[in-house]
C-alpha cells in the first residue's frame, strides 16, 4: 500500500486507466467476434460490412486511445477485411 499521498493518488488513477482499458479491448474482442461469427454464419453482405465497420471503429478507437498498438491494431483490420472479401466472393 502507498504511504505518500501521491503515489497513493498515482494507484488509484492506475486502478480507474485499468477498468476503462479493460472494457475498450473487451470492445475490440467483441467487435471481432461478431464479424468472425457473421462471416462463419454466412450473413447478407450488408450485415457484413456493418459488423466489419463497427470493429473497425472499436479497433481505431483502442489505438488512439494507446490500448492497442498501431501495428497490432492494422493487423487485426487487414485480417478481419480480407475474411469479409473472402465471404463477400463466396456469396456471389
Amino acid at each position: 500500500m502507498p504511504n505518500i499521498k501521491s503515489a497513493k493518488k498515482r494507484a488509484k488513477q492506475s486502478e480507474k486507466k485499468r477498468k476503462i482499458n479493460t472494457a475498450r479491448k473487451s470492445r475490440v474482442k467483441t467487435a471481432v467476434k461478431a464479424v468472425i461469427h457473421a462471416v462463419d454464419t454466412a450473413e447478407s453482405v450488408e450485415v457484413l460490412v456493418a459488423a466489419l465497420r463497427n470493429a473497425e471503429s472499436e479497433i481505431a478507437q483502442a489505438k488512439k486511445k494507446g490500448v492497442l498498438h498501431r501495428n497490432t491494431a492494422s493487423r487485426k483490420i487487414s485480417r478481419l477485411a480480407k475474411r469479409v472479401a473472402k465471404a463477400k466472393v463466396a456469396t456471389r
